[in-house]
């Protein structure tokens, strides 16, 4: 007779990291983990550890049926004033390894809550804003831009950021919001994992918990500039370097008039020793399409870029019609041209 191979039992948790928010100073606070056994026969929970003294944990002590929920409490004595981030290590019959659940918050004297407007309505719930740009970003910067965000709903809701590219990371704090109360999301953008210099846009959605959905409502839009790392650079070494002069960074097209297009140009020369190279031309919204004479500009010579706005295109563009120019000067590595036309 031929046994069948056990199968490897899996734990499932709905969040393995809890974040607190802001707790006052000595008023314990208490987050329950709700797990479930997912498969590969009953669980038997062999123990628990926690990183410190500072932290209780109950947990379920008989086995645990084969997709049975459970829960795991841990409850933080708040005794010292900062940031703090415990872990839990559940070790079961089922695994080698420990399951971990991580407790985090910051210990407070007096909770501060954001005293800033809240004039955007995002899905259910209220925020402070609802686009931004990283910008002037270097390769290996980790920058971050918070969204602080209220829950005006009667229920419990769990924020998240709904399709993130790999590039951003966001936390959410605290992880659950009470009715009426207040939270912060940190959008972190990891540089590094950006594959090109200049403009990057991308939309994700602020949902009120991971089984929300997307809908154009919930949409928030994140831009970042990647500009070229410069570094500390010598005044001899930067008088044999490329040294851009452009006309203008406003391009005022005026009215359409019953035209469908408008054009305009903008002359950039090079003052410099060496090839001022223009590595990248991109347009912050639709409607506008430009035309670079020469991308490489030798010493002492110009090109032109020429720009064309589209009536058609641009009708409903609310945000202001730019172009971002990346180069090789040092002194001009991004150059935003604002287009002007009604």
């Amino acid at each position: 007779m031929t046994v069948a191979p056990a199968r490897a039992q899996r734990i499932t948790c709905n969040s393995q990291v809890i974040d607190c928010g802001q707790v006052l100073f000595r008023k314990p606070v208490t987050v329950h983990f709700e797990l479930l056994n997912e498969g590969g026969g009953a669980l038997n929970i062999k123990n628990v550890e926690s990183s410190c003294g500072c932290t209780d944990v109950v947990y379920p002590k008989g086995a645990i049926s084969e997709n049975k929920p459970f829960v795991i409490t841990a409850t933080y004595d708040a005794k010292q004033l900062g940031h703090f981030e415990k872990y839990i290590d559940v070790y079961t019959n089922g695994a080698s390894l420990p399951y971990i659940l991580t407790l985090k918050g910051v210990v407070v004297d007096e909770v501060r809550d954001f005293e800033g407007e809240y004039q955007f309505m995002i899905g259910k719930l209220r925020a402070d804003v609802r686009d931004f740009m990283f910008d002037d970003v270097r390769k290996g910067d980790m920058p971050t831009q918070e969204i602080h965000v209220l829950n005006p709903t009667s229920d419990n809701v769990s924020p998240v950021i709904l399709h993130l590219p790999d590039y951003l990371r966001a936390d959410v704090s605290p992880s659950s919001i009470p009715p009426g109360k207040q939270g912060v999301i940190t959008i972190t953008l990891d540089s590094k994992r950006l594959s090109e210099y200049g403009l990057t846009q991308t939309s994700v959605y602020l949902g009120h918990s991971a089984a929300d959905k997307v809908a154009p409502e919930k949409e928030m839009h994140i831009e970042a500039i990647l500009i070229p790392a410069t570094g500390e650079i010598s005044e001899q070494r930067l008088a044999y370097m490329p040294k851009l002069r452009i006309s203008s960074t406003v391009l005022d097209l005026g009215e359409f008039e019953g035209k469908k297009k408008k054009k305009g140009t903008i002359v950039i020369e090079n003052l410099g020793r060496t090839d001022l190279e223009i590595s990248s031309l991109q347009m912050f919204t639709d409607g506008l399409t430009v035309d670079l004479t020469e991308s490489v500009i030798q010493p002492g010579s110009s090109a032109k870029l020429r720009v064309t706005a589209d009536k058609k295109a641009m009708k409903g563009v609310k945000r202001q019609p730019r172009i971002l120019m990346i180069t090789n000067d040092p002194r001009a590595s991004k150059v935003v041209i604002d287009v002007n036309v009604k």
